[in-house]
C-alpha cells in the first residue's frame, strides 16, 4: 500500500448526512414548534396516540410527549375542526389543522374563506389568525375523484391565504415551521406520494421562508415551472432533454401564495421559454394565472408562448388504467418543451 493509500485509509470518513421521509420532516416541524411554544396545539380526526397519530402518521408520538389537550383526536367533522381552530387562533394560539383529505376540506369552506381569510381585512389589521390547515391528496393511489382533488387554484383565489406544497422533506420540514409562526391562516398541501421520499435532515429549527420559490435545477433554454409532486417528474424529464442537448431550468414553486414572481420571471427572462406543470385540472388551475402573467410582463421578451400542463377536465377516475390515463405524462411533458424549442415566429 501505497503512502498516499495508507493516509487516505486512516484518515476518518465523514458521516452520510441522515435521511429523513417527508412524514418524519412534518412530525419533527410540528414537534419543535410545540416544544418551542404552548399555544400550538393539533385537532383533527384520528390523529391522537390511541387512533394510531394520524392516518398517515404525521402525528405518531406526539400525544405521548404534550398530552391530549394539545393533541386532540375530534369526531368526524370538519366544520368543528376549524371553526376550533379559528377561535383558537383569534385567542392568540396557534392551532394546526389536520384534514385527512383535501377534498374533505369543501365542507369547511365558510370556516376557511368567511372566517379565517377575512377576520383580518374585517379588522382592519387589528385581529390575526394564525393557523395551519394540514391536507393531503394526490392522483395515482387508487382513492377515486371524492379523495384525489388538487384544490389549490381554489384556495389561491382568496386574498388572506396563504398555500404551500413541498416537493420534498427538507422543504416540508421548513416551510412546516414558517407556516405555524406565520400570522395569516395557511393551507398546507401535502401529496400522498410524497410522503415515504427520503432528503438529509436538515436540523433543527430549520426554516424555509413563505413566498421564496427554489431553483431545483438551473438551465438556459425552458423554464419548467411546478410544485408538489410533479417536481418529480420535472427533474426527470429536464434530465432526459439533457441528453438532446436541451438545457431545462426547473423552479420548485413550493409556495403557491404568495407567488415568488421575482424568481419565476428571472427565470423566463433568461431562457425567454416556459412550461407550466401541475397535477391538478389544467382548465382555470394556477398554471394559467402563472402563464398570463408571464406573458403580461415579458411578452416582447418571450421566444414562444407560454405552454401549459395539467389534469385532464375530468374527475379523478377510480379505475387504475383511466387513472393513470388523467396523470400529466412524462412524454406530455417532453413535448410540451420540445414544441417550445421548436417555436418560430
Amino acid at each position: 500500500m501505497s503512502e498516499t493509500e495508507t493516509l487516505e485509509a486512516a484518515a476518518p470518513r465523514a458521516k452520510k448526512p441522515k435521511q429523513i421521509t417527508m412524514v418524519q420532516a412534518l412530525n419533527a416541524a410540528i414537534d419543535e414548534a410545540m416544544a418551542a411554544d404552548e399555544g400550538v396545539i393539533l385537532l383533527g380526526e384520528d390523529v391522537g396516540a390511541k387512533q394510531g397519530g394520524g392516518v398517515f402518521k404525521v402525528s405518531s408520538g406526539l400525544t405521548e410527549k404534550y398530552g391530549e389537550h394539545r393533541i386532540r383526536a375530534t369526531p368526524i367533522s370538519e366544520q368543528a375542526i376549524m371553526g376550533a381552530c379559528v377561535g383558537a387562533a383569534l385567542t392568540g394560539m396557534r392551532p394546526i389543522a389536520e384534514i385527512m383529505l383535501m377534498n374533505f376540506v369543501t365542507v369547511a369552506m365558510d370556516q376557511i374563506v368567511n372566517h379565517a381569510a377575512k377576520l383580518r381585512f374585517m379588522s382592519g389589521g387589528q385581529t390575526n389568525v394564525p393557523m395551519v390547515i394540514r391536507t393531503t391528496t394526490g392522483v395515482g393511489v387508487g382513492f377515486g375523484g371524492q379523495h384525489s382533488d388538487m384544490l389549490e387554484a381554489w384556495f389561491a383565489h382568496v386574498p388572506g391565504l396563504k398555500i404551500v406544497t413541498p416537493s420534498n422533506a427538507a422543504d416540508a420540514k421548513g416551510l412546516m415551521r414558517s407556516a405555524i409562526e406565520c400570522n395569516d391562516p395557511v393551507i398546507f398541501i401535502e401529496n400522498i406520494l410524497c410522503y415515504g421520499l427520503k432528503s438529509d435532515d436538515p436540523g433543527v429549527d430549520y426554516r424555509v421562508p413563505l413566498g421564496k420559490a427554489a431553483v431545483a435545477r438551473e438551465g438556459s433554454d425552458v423554464s419548467l415551472i411546478t410544485y408538489g409532486r410533479t417536481v418529480l417528474d420535472a427533474l426527470e424529464v429536464a434530465e432526459t432533454l439533457a441528453g438532446e442537448g436541451v438545457s431545462v431550468e426547473v423552479i420548485d414553486l413550493r409556495t403557491i401564495a404568495p407567488y415568488d414572481e421575482a424568481t419565476v420571471t428571472a427565470s423566463v427572462r433568461k431562457t425567454g421559454r416556459a412550461v407550466v406543470l401541475h397535477e391538478a385540472v389544467r382548465a382555470y388551475g394556477t398554471g394559467a394565472e402563472i402563464a398570463s402573467r408571464l406573458h403580461e410582463s415579458l411578452f416582447n421578451e418571450l421566444k414562444a408562448p407560454v405552454q401549459r400542463i395539467g389534469g385532464a377536465f375530468s374527475a379523478v377516475p377510480m379505475a387504475s388504467v383511466l387513472e393513470q390515463a388523467w396523470i400529466p405524462k412524462k412524454e406530455e411533458i417532453a413535448t410540451a418543451i420540445r414544441t417550445t424549442m421548436d417555436w418560430k415566429r
